[in-house]
Formats: structure tokens, C-alpha cells, sequence
């Protein structure tokens, strides 16, 4: 009894430290992906860009130098110079204001750039999930192929000695047919899977591990992509949804939007203060140099016009942009979470069956001694191996659910 506990307790043990290098393994890539995807650079740069042209649109104006040079019509030698250097600029309120506005723009450019950065890593993600499914679909071929290469071995020998017939036969070698073409297709999809994945990473190595010949940076096995990472089903939707919303970059973008255009809104009910020159003239007309201030102001009679009613408007418009797009994502997060909550519904369902199924190797064995007819075993073994390629589905398609519907958290 002892030794028994011993032994479950090992499994478990080891069940946890699998999962918790699953986990390991993904977040490692995750990270890797982040540092070195090209489309997060440029991405990157282009915020980058726009927060400096949001930065240059709240600086003060160039400069003007302005020279005038006169001559008298009737004494060429009589002639007059004026110089004046002058700096407009807006009232200095403003500046602090459209300040205020550029950090609220800055920070909902943040958050567009963090969108995008989940949008990469998501797709990463699922790269990974996927390569998981293949890699597993792969080990369920080669035992389906191990079993039908027996199978076919086995039945050539009985048709040498007269023991089977020619129908027998045949239709075990069309299996294995079938098998090794499912297995080199599948194979085929995993290998552009990872090919996918190095894309992604910036055709950088990902981890540790030889190159495949055929020019796919890593095996499933030595990136640590063989098994899913320990996801459970959450039990109540409402907090996880509250939760998941707080963190959304896109509602976090349109909320920053909004301030920024109500900032903007207030800079335009400002539109009536006047603008400011200050320079500096010189004018020789007198035979010498006098020296004076200029000062001058700009009145926004035009300029001005209908501004405010538009600010009024974008500030309208994005206040529903932002209902809409509340809405819209909590509908997509219950969606998700009730499609996850089926899929483990069926997933416990088909590993309840497979703990109560007869094992492959009695039907092999029931086979060979004559108690069932080759129909019946390829009806048993196609509905084992279908069935636990269904599983193998599910999974995968559970824990891509689940990543998306857990994205806001990347």
C-alpha cells in the first residue's frame, strides 16, 4: 500500500514538472519572439514617430528675418535698410494644454502598440499549440504505422504458408499505405509550423537543439513543444471578464483617445486668444540706425471658425466607439469562455471512455487468434485511433480558446 502511494505520488510529481516546463517552454519562445520579431520593430519605430511628430506638432514657430533694402527714385545714392527679426507664438496656456494632450495621445499610442505586441505573440502562441497537436497526431501515426507494418509482416508470412488469404492481405497493405501518407503529410505540416514560428522570431535560433536537415530550426521535442501547459477551466465568467477588460489595450487606446480629445476640445474653446509676435526692427531711413521692438498680435477672427463644434463631435463619436467596443469585447470574451467551457465538457468525456477502453494490443491478439474477422478489427482499431485523434483535436482547439480569450494578459 505504501509502495503504491509512493508510486502515485511520483506520477504526479512528474505530471507537475511536465506541465510546468510546457509552460516554461512557451514563455521562453513568447519572450524570444518579442525581442526579436521584425514586425514588432517597425511597429516600434512607427510609434516612435508618431509620439515625436505629436511631440514637434506643440513647438513654437519658426523665426522670421526680414530685410528691406529702398533707394531714392530721384538720389540712387540716397538709399534706406530695415531689418526686422520677429518670433510669433501662441498664448503660453496653450502650449501647456496641446502638453497635456500629447502625453494622453502618447499613452493610447502605448497601448495601440501593446495591442499589436498581443496580436504577435498570440499568433506565436497558437504556432505553438499547433506544433503540440502535430507533434502528438505524429506519435499516434507512428504507433498506428508500428502496429500496420506488424500487421502487413505478419500477414505476408500466413499468405506464404496458406494461412490468409489475398483479400486479408491486400487490405492491411492499403492501411499501411494510408498510414505512412497521413504520417509524411502530417509531418510535412509540422516541419512548416516550425518553419512559421523561426519566421516569426526573425529566423533566429529559438533554443536549444540540433537544426533539422531539411532546414526547420528545432524539433518539437527540443523546443519543449510535446505536451499542453496545465490550463484550467475558470468557474465563474463574471470577475475573469471584469478582470480581462481592465486589461485590454484597445479599450485602454480609445479611453486615452477620448481624454485627448476632450483635451483638444478645451484647446479650441481657447481658439479666441489672440497670437503673439515679439521681434526686433531696425530702420536706418534717418541717416542713423534706430533701434525698436516690434510687437504684434494675430486675431483668430477665421482661423477659429466651427472648431469647437467639431471637437464637440469627435468627442460624441468616441465616447460611442468606446460603448461599442466595450460591448463588443465582452460579447467576444463570453463567447470564448463558453466555447472553452464545451470543449472541456467533451474532452473529459472522451478521456472518461478511453479509461474504460480494451487496449490495442487485444484486439491485435483477438485477432490473430481467430476470435474476430479483420472487418471487425479495422472497424475497432479506425474507431480507437479516430477517436483519440478527436481528442487530440479538442485539445488543441481548447487551449487556442483559451489563449485568445486569456490574450489581454500576454
Amino acid at each position: 500500500m505504501k509502495r503504491m502511494k509512493s508510486f502515485l505520488l511520483l506520477i504526479a510529481l512528474f505530471a507537475a514538472i511536465n506541465t510546468h516546463a510546457q509552460e516554461g517552454a512557451i514563455e521562453a519562445i513568447l519572450n524570444k519572439i518579442e525581442a526579436n520579431n521584425p514586425q514588432l520593430k517597425a511597429n516600434s519605430e512607427a510609434i516612435n514617430a508618431q509620439k515625436l511628430q505629436n511631440k514637434a506638432d506643440n513647438n513654437l514657430p519658426d523665426p522670421t528675418l526680414t530685410y528691406a533694402h529702398l533707394w531714392d527714385s530721384d538720389n540712387s545714392e540716397r538709399t534706406v535698410g530695415e531689418l526686422v527679426v520677429a518670433q510669433s507664438f501662441d498664448f503660453p496656456t496653450l502650449y501647456i494644454s496641446r502638453g497635456k494632450m500629447n502625453r494622453l495621445r502618447t499613452g493610447a499610442l502605448d497601448a495601440q502598440a501593446q495591442a499589436f505586441r498581443q496580436e504577435v505573440l498570440l499568433q506565436a502562441q497558437e504556432l505553438c499549440l499547433d506544433i503540440i497537436m502535430l507533434h502528438q497526431q505524429q506519435a499516434l501515426l507512428n504507433v498506428r504505422l508500428k502496429n500496420a507494418e506488424e500487421l502487413a509482416a505478419m500477414y505476408t508470412k500466413r499468405l506464404e504458408a496458406g494461412d490468409a488469404n489475398v483479400l486479408e492481405t491486400n487490405k492491411i497493405n492499403l492501411e499501411l499505405l494510408n498510414v505512412r501518407t497521413e504520417a509524411r503529410l502530417n509531418d510535412a505540416t509540422l516541419q512548416a509550423k516550425l518553419k512559421e514560428l523561426s519566421a516569426l522570431n526573425g529566423e533566429e535560433p529559438l533554443g536549444a537543439g540540433r537544426p533539422l536537415a531539411d532546414g526547420a530550426p528545432y524539433g518539437a521535442a527540443a523546443l519543449g513543444l510535446t505536451s499542453y501547459p496545465n490550463t484550467p477551466m475558470p468557474l465563474d465568467f463574471e470577475p475573469l471578464c471584469n478582470e480581462l477588460l481592465s486589461l485590454c489595450p484597445t479599450l485602454q487606446s480609445l479611453s486615452s483617445e477620448g481624454q485627448a480629445m476632450r483635451k483638444q476640445l478645451s484647446i479650441n474653446k481657447q481658439g479666441w486668444i489672440p497670437k503673439l509676435q515679439l521681434g526686433y526692427r531696425r530702420n536706418t531711413e534717418s541717416g542713423h540706425p534706430l533701434n525698436g521692438v516690434v510687437v504684434g498680435f494675430s486675431f483668430p477672427l477665421f482661423e477659429n471658425r466651427s472648431k469647437v463644434k467639431i471637437a464637440k463631435s469627435e468627442v460624441s463619436m468616441m465616447e460611442y466607439q468606446q460603448d461599442n467596443a466595450r460591448m463588443q469585447a465582452t460579447t467576444k470574451l463570453r463567447n470564448l469562455y463558453e466555447e472553452a467551457y464545451q470543449l472541456n465538457t467533451s474532452i473529459k468525456e472522451y478521456q472518461q471512455v478511453f479509461a474504460q477502453q480494451q487496449d490495442l494490443e487485444l484486439l491485435k491478439k483477438a485477432l490473430i487468434g481467430g476470435e474476430i474477422s479483420m472487418i471487425e478489427y479495422f472497424v475497432e482499431v479506425g474507431i480507437v485511433f479516430q477517436s483519440k485523434a478527436n481528442l487530440i483535436n479538442l485539445e488543441n482547439q481548447y487551449q487556442k480558446t483559451m489563449a485568445r480569450l486569456y490574450q489581454n494578459k500576454l
